[in-house]
């Protein structure tokens, strides 16, 4: 008896994916255990295992193309048995760029032109209605008064016109001449990942749904780049900035556990345990892989545990359970040379933290001038959950451990 194949629900955001490689052909013969597909989902480019034993009778899509969960993606029976019954209502997606290109070329090309200036008012006689003023701050300029549009009562010209005149078809001392580019207007249009789907949605429904508000602390950070550089230098473990923000929002993070907590409607959820997410950029969009217990690991454990995610997610081998779970999440932009920005909340978090680049500056040390090294971060807070004090108090512990790095190892 033939069977469908479904699409499967690879991860928890999970509402269609992508055959992105079928690994057998129609007529081959499978068995259980077999990978019968490699699928995108809304995070990475998975396997698609098959329980199911016999012959591939028909595939429902193709290559390239999308399917939401649980449609028909393939059907495994007996050869040459019917399973017209089976394909019935697949749910299969369209084939967007077949849609794509039927609808729109890829690349339009015109030639651009100049805009047409607004003709000047004239009486019948030919004569052209402006003020007396007008006409003779005109000739001073050297300005065809035919040129000029006017913007006073029934389309007169006035003095402002003349001023405001900066020419167009006709030239100031009435060298006339037409601009004309020689330019194509062009553009390419891609379907949209199913990363880039959920990133869409998730931060859409996240902005629109809740109340951001976000503060903004200063932390001078040259006693944790002096911690870096010694541990560093052991040659055994090679520890970022990232990774003593990580471990330094861990422990203010147990310290402040409004901060640590969801919003869930009628609910709030105060998190005992502390799942930090680290947003990585991929070439599709973001993800955000989790360093779980992060209060409770070393930093060369975190650091040698993000390094690992990181490999994977440029890879796309990450797994569903390396990014759900997330209790607080951190964005780091400061390698790109962004020195502030906000951030958007990553659900379910009540908080995220936006940090920027360390930067060196002259400032007051010790009481003295001096060159000196500081780093901005904002916290972006869910005001159902957290308010202005919660957080400014978490900043606050946050900059206290950055500043005197030591105190995260009490």
């Amino acid at each position: 008896m033939a069977v469908a194949i479904k699409m499967p629900k690879m991860s928890d955001t999970m509402t269609e994916g992508v055959v992105r490689k079928w690994n057998f052909k129609v007529g081959d013969t499978i068995k259980s255990g077999d990978i019968l597909a490699e699928v995108e989902t809304d995070k990475a480019t998975m396997d698609l295992e098959n329980y199911e034993k016999g012959t591939i009778l028909h595939f429902a899509i193709s290559e390239g193309d999308a399917a939401a969960v649980d449609a028909v993606i393939a059907i495994v029976g007996k050869e040459g048995e019917d399973y017209s019954g089976l394909l019935s209502g697949s749910g299969s997606a369209p084939k967007a760029a077949e849609t794509a290109k039927q609808e729109q070329p890829a690349a339009v090309a015109t030639p651009a032109v100049s805009a047409p200036v607004s003709a000047p008012v004239s009486n019948g006689d030919g004569r052209v209605k402006a003020s007396p003023l007008a006409k003779k701050l005109a000739a001073e300029k050297g300005i065809d008064i035919a040129a000029v549009a006017g913007s006073g009562e029934n389309g007169r010209i006035i003095k402002s016109d003349i001023e405001n005149f900066k020419g167009s078809s006709a030239s100031v001392n009435g060298a006339s001449h037409t601009s004309y580019v020689a330019g194509v207007e062009s553009f390419e249009e891609i379907n949209v990942s199913q990363m880039r789907k959920t990133i869409a949605s998730r931060l859409a429904e996240s902005k629109f749904t809740a109340p951001h508000f976000y503060l903004t602390m200063e932390i001078n950070m040259d006693k944790a780049l002096e911690a870096r550089a010694a541990m560093n230098a052991s040659g055994e473990v090679k520890v970022s900035v990232n990774d003593m923000i990580v471990k330094a929002s861990a422990i203010a993070l147990k310290k402040h556990p409004w901060v640590n907590a969801s919003w869930l409607g009628t609910k709030i959820r105060f998190n005992h345990h502390i799942h930090i997410g680290v947003a990585m950029a991929v070439e599709d969009g973001l993800l955000v892989p989790v360093v779980r217990f992060a209060d409770q690991k070393s930093l060369s454990a975190i650091s040698a545990e993000v390094k690992t995610y990181n490999a994977k997610a440029k890879a796309k081998k990450l797994q569903p359970a390396d990014w759900t779970g997330n209790t607080f999440t951190i964005s780091n932009l400061g390698m790109f040379g962004i020195e502030e920005f906000t951030a958007i909340i990553n659900p379910p978090d009540a908080c995220i933290l936006a940090v920027g680049g360390v930067k060196e500056t002259v400032g007051i040390v010790n009481g003295q001038i001096a060159k000196t090294n500081v780093m901005k971060v904002t916290l972006s807070c869910d005001h159902r959950v957290v308010d202005g004090v919660v957080g400014s108090k978490f900043l606050n512990t946050l900059k206290e451990l950055l500043e005197e790095p030591v105190k995260m190892l009490v």
